[in-house]
């Protein structure tokens, strides 16, 4: 199947984006990589009037330090973060988390703002933001607005991006002497994972920041276990804990759901060194 007839605009800069998506009154669609925008067409499940291509516009391509926070443009690629092509995120947990995203035909065209608009439960970037605490920075003709990653998902393919809305940029500490870890279950490499966990606990310490992700909807954080480990130390990260945090948290999950995220949790409090 083709996609239903549309019209086209490669907008030089910001301003001319936010323009285009203002004239065109809520019936056009932002494209970034087109990794999930592009079969959306294809299948007629996207018919926008217009498709406004945001991937080259420059504003959306910086990384940049602002005080102990990275600050990474919307249309940046997973590749270019995989590869360590902007300084300040070489070494950083978001150029590990790139390197596992599908395929690399994938990565060398798919954006970051992209994949988090799209919303999809089971992409990485998802759940792994919502560990580092991300901060998006989203802008319209009306002017911009911040919004905690947290808050941008609200279900599956649902998010609090308005129809005129662009991501600019995503925020995210520079985690320099802080603890990380991430695993997900995939049945091959390259598909989307049927279970992950990310962890965070920052460089100044307190309790760490634990989140499922594969799930049905938003990523779900598990705050009472990682006081528990904070207080406790590897002691509360036991497989019995874990098993019964699991149970607790995601009730209408069957025993193998439950194993699944257990194992990644497991997994990602391990390379945390939280376990």
């Amino acid at each position: 199947m083709k996609a239903a007839v549309f019209d086209y605009q490669c907008p030089a800069d910001l301003q001319e984006a936010r323009q285009a998506l203002q004239s065109a009154d809520g019936l056009a669609k932002i494209m970034g990589g087109s990794q999930s925008l592009g079969p959306m067409l294809n299948l007629r499940l996207a018919r926008p009037a217009t498709v406004v291509d945001v991937s080259r516009l420059p504003e959306l391509a910086q990384v940049r330090m602002e005080g102990n926070r990275i600050i990474v443009g919307g249309a940046v690629t997973h590749a270019a973060i995989e590869d360590g092509l902007h300084v300040p995120l070489q070494g950083h947990p978001m150029q590990e988390i790139a390197a596992g995203i599908a395929y690399r035909a994938v990565r060398n065209r798919g954006t970051l703002g992209g994949s988090l608009a799209h919303a999809d439960p089971a992409a990485d970037w998802i759940v792994t933001l919502t560990a580092l605490d991300a901060q998006l920075t989203l802008s319209s003709a009306g002017g911009e607005r911040n919004i905690a990653m947290r808050d941008f998902m609200q279900a599956a393919y649902t998010t609090a991006l308005e129809a005129q809305e662009i991501i600019v940029s995503v925020s995210v500490p520079h985690a320099r002497g802080g603890r990380w870890g991430y695993y997900k279950f995939c049945r091959k490499p390259g598909e989307f994972a049927e279970a992950s966990a990310a962890v965070w606990q920052p460089p100044e310490g307190g309790a760490a920041t634990l989140v499922l992700g594969a799930l049905d909807g938003v990523p779900m954080q598990l705050p009472e276990l990682a006081l528990d480990i904070g207080r406790e130390g590897s002691a509360a990260a036991s497989r019995e804990r874990i098993e019964q945090a699991i149970r607790a948290a995601l009730p209408q999950r069957d025993a193998v759901d439950h194993r699944l995220h257990a194992v990644c949790l497991a997994r990602a409090l391990a390379q945390a060194g939280l376990a």
